[in-house]
C-alpha cells in the first residue's frame, strides 16, 4: 500500500543511513528472477536516488512459502488487514491452497484466514486501487463503509466503489469521509446529487450545520453562547497567531489602536488563562467521572 507521507519520510532515511531492512520475498530457482513481496516503499526509494545495490533476502524455495514465511513473521502493526487479505487471497486462488490448508501452516483459526478473504471479496476495484494507491484512507473503507455494506445491503459494491471515487484523492479526513458517506447512502437523492456534481464542499456544509442544531438544542442558551465564544476565540488566536508576526507597524493609525488593543489583552491574558485551565480542568475532571461510573 502506498503512503506519500510515510515514502518521504523513509526516502531521508535512505538518504541519511541506507536501507537497514533487507528487501524480502523469493528467488524463482529456474530463472533466478526475484519476486518482490516486501519492501516496494524501500524499492522506489532507492530508485529516486539512484542506489544500485540493495539488501534482498529470500523467504522460501517457492512463492506460496515464501508468502506463508513472511506473513508469520511479519510485524502485524506494520502490515494492513487488506494486504494480509490480499496475500492471503494469493495463497488461495493463485497457489490453490485451502482455507484450512492456509490456517494451519499460518497457525492461525480458520475463521482468522476467512474473515479476510471474505473482506476482500467485498471490496470492488475501484476501492481497492484507491486504498492500495494511498489516495482513500484503508481505515476509512473498513471502518466508515465497509459497515454500510453489513447493514442488509445498505449499500452495493459498486455504490461503494463509486462513493470511493468520487472522494478519493481529495485531501479529506476520516471524520469528513464518515460524514459525507452518512450524506451519500442514507441523506437522499439531493445529497447524492451533489456529491456527484464533485460539490463535497456543499455537503460537508450541510452535514456540520445540522450536527451543530442538533447540538445546540440539548443546550441552554448560556451553554450556547459559552460555546460560540469559545469557537470565535479559537479562530481568532488562529488567524492573528499567523499574521502579527509578518505585519507592518509603521502606519501610525495602525499601530496606536493595535498597541492599545494589544495591551488591554496582554492586562487580561493571565486572569483569563487561569479561569480558562479551570474550566479546562473541571470538563476533564467530569468526562472522567462520566467514564468510570459507565
Amino acid at each position: 500500500m502506498r503512503s506519500a507521507a510515510r515514502e518521504r519520510q523513509l526516502l531521508l532515511s535512505i538518504m541519511d543511513v541506507g536501507i537497514k531492512d533487507a528487501l524480502s520475498g523469493v528467488v524463482v530457482q529456474l530463472s533466478g528472477t526475484k519476486i518482490l513481496l516486501d519492501g516496494f516503499k524501500r524499492l522506489r526509494c532507492a530508485r529516486k536516488i539512484g542506489l544500485q545495490i540493495i539488501p534482498f533476502q529470500s523467504l522460501g524455495d517457492d512463492e506460496a512459502s515464501a508468502i506463508i514465511n513472511m506473513l508469520r513473521n511479519a510485524n502485524q502493526a506494520a502490515m494492513s488487514f487488506i494486504e494480509q487479505a490480499t496475500f492471503v487471497e494469493e495463497l488461495r486462488s493463485v497457489h490453490g491452497l485451502s482455507v484450512s490448508e492456509i490456517a494451519r501452516r499460518l497457525e492461525r483459526s480458520s475463521a482468522w484466514v476467512s474473515v479476510r478473504i471474505a473482506g476482500l471479496s467485498q471490496m470492488g476495484e475501484a476501492s481497492r486501487n484507491a486504498v492500495m494507491s494511498g489516495t482513500f484512507p484503508a481505515y476509512s473503507y473498513l471502518y466508515t463503509l465497509l459497515p454500510f455494506r453489513r447493514l442488509n445491503g445498505c449499500a452495493s459494491k459498486s455504490e461503494v466503489d463509486e462513493f470511493v471515487s468520487l472522494t478519493a484523492g481529495k485531501g479529506l479526513g476520516t471524520r469528513e469521509i464518515e460524514m459525507l458517506s452518512s450524506a451519500f447512502f442514507r441523506g437522499g437523492d439531493e445529497m447524492r446529487a451533489q456529491l456527484r456534481s464533485g460539490d463535497l464542499g456543499w455537503c460537508l456544509e450541510g452535514m456540520r450545520k445540522r450536527e451543530a442544531e442538533s447540538q445546540s438544542a440539548e443546550l441552554t442558551e448560556v451553554e450556547n453562547r459559552c460555546v460560540k465564544d469559545l469557537e470565535i476565540m479559537v479562530g481568532c488566536m488562529g488567524r492573528l497567531g499567523m499574521r502579527l508576526p509578518g505585519i507592518d507597524v509603521a502606519k501610525p493609525a495602525f499601530r496606536a489602536r493595535a498597541d492599545l488593543l494589544a495591551d488591554q489583552i496582554l492586562s487580561k491574558v493571565n486572569p483569563f488563562t487561569k479561569s480558562l485551565k479551570e474550566f479546562y480542568d473541571r470538563c476533564r475532571q467530569t468526562k472522567g467521572d462520566s467514564s468510570s461510573s459507565l
